[in-house]
């Protein structure tokens, strides 16, 4: 049987990636950082989709010479169908649909978020099946149980706001620049959890953050009046009260999760699994309850080509393609 080689494709939000994977293994996986960003303190949409367009070629010409093949050897292109910004989105579904019918390939969609889920198979050894997934990132934050590489199901997730965006709203309150999550985690590192902030209890498996993001602004207000210095003196140990506040709500949610499904593979995915605390907090609740923790290397937490890969290997097996009349999609029923 020949090597089946699929070229990955994702741009959903502010880093243009590309990957090229070998029957499941990642040979290459390319990742171009925007930071023309950082000034705005957030990404600004049309901005993301024009740096895709400079970045896109290039990045794809480097994965495929990582990777030592050439276009003609490859089977299949996977790409990134949504969610995300539809302009960033544009750019990676066009590139892809462009590249697959000069080739005369196949093209294969992919669920952003089920390929954060599936990056942990990029890498051995893998979770068992079955297995749950605390998906943690700026847009989302979802407890998934996975049955299958192509059967998952969410048991949980934010009503409101995602646990990534509660760190980098918190980072932009106390002047951090974008992106603040990182810098929020660098601090905390510094500092203590002495200053008790909101812990949102809401259905069973849900989340919610807005709660926490309210009680921090007017702990903030009330605090710099009293003193204008307050949050450079006391920044080390916000950031520590902050984190330790988030990491404390996921865990009692992953927790519960675990509780009554029985299940003891446990693993975490997505921008904020990069987080410090985070994964020491996962090790430990894994030595409390007997679990069988799963931490993706840091270059599958952030969005990037080779999870799409995955992903899309998992679908090539399946024959689940997709013609030339797809199209990007800014939201995407999980």
């Amino acid at each position: 049987m020949n090597n089946i080689y699929i070229l990955a494709i994702e741009s959903s939000c502010d880093d243009t990636s590309a990957a090229v994977i070998c029957d499941g293994e990642v040979l290459s996986n390319v990742v171009s950082v925007q930071t023309a960003h950082a000034e705005y303190g957030g990404v600004v949409p049309e901005l993301a989709s024009r740096e895709h367009q400079l970045h896109i070629v290039p990045v794809v010409d480097s994965a495929l010479k990582k990777a030592g093949i050439k276009p003609e050897q490859l089977g299949a292109i996977a790409f990134t169908k949504g969610p995300g910004l539809l302009g960033s989105l544009i750019v990676g579904v066009t590139f892809a649909k462009s590249m697959a019918l000069s080739l005369d390939i196949p093209l294969i969609d992919v669920h952003h978020m089920h390929a954060h889920v599936l990056a942990h198979m990029a890498e051995k050894p893998h979770p068992s099946l079955p297995f749950l997934c605390l998906t943690v990132s700026g847009g989302h934050t979802q407890i998934i149980k996975v049955t299958a590489p192509l059967e998952m199901e969410i048991l949980g997730e934010t009503i409101d706001d995602a646990a990534g965006e509660a760190f980098d709203k918190t980072g932009k309150m106390l002047g951090l620049p974008y992106p603040a999550g990182p810098l929020v985690d660098k601090h905390a590192r510094e500092g203590e959890a002495i200053y008790p902030f909101t812990r949102s209890k809401v259905g069973e498996l849900n989340f919610s953050f807005s709660g926490l993001k309210t009680s921090i602004l007017y702990f903030l207000r009330d605090k710099m009046k009293e003193d204008d210095q307050f949050i450079k003196k006391e920044l080390n140990n916000i950031c520590a009260s902050v984190q330790t506040a988030i990491i404390d709500m996921l865990m009692h949610k992953l927790t519960l999760a675990a509780q009554q499904t029985g299940i003891t593979e446990i693993a975490i995915a997505g921008g904020v699994s990069a987080n410090s605390g985070l994964r020491e907090a996962l090790k430990a609740k894994s030595e409390e309850m007997g679990w069988t923790p799963h931490i993706p290397a840091f270059q599958y937490c952030r969005d990037n080509a080779a999870m799409i890969g995955v992903a899309g290997y998992y679908k090539y097996l399946s024959k689940q393609f997709v013609g030339q009349d797809v199209a990007a999609a800014a939201r995407l029923e999980f």
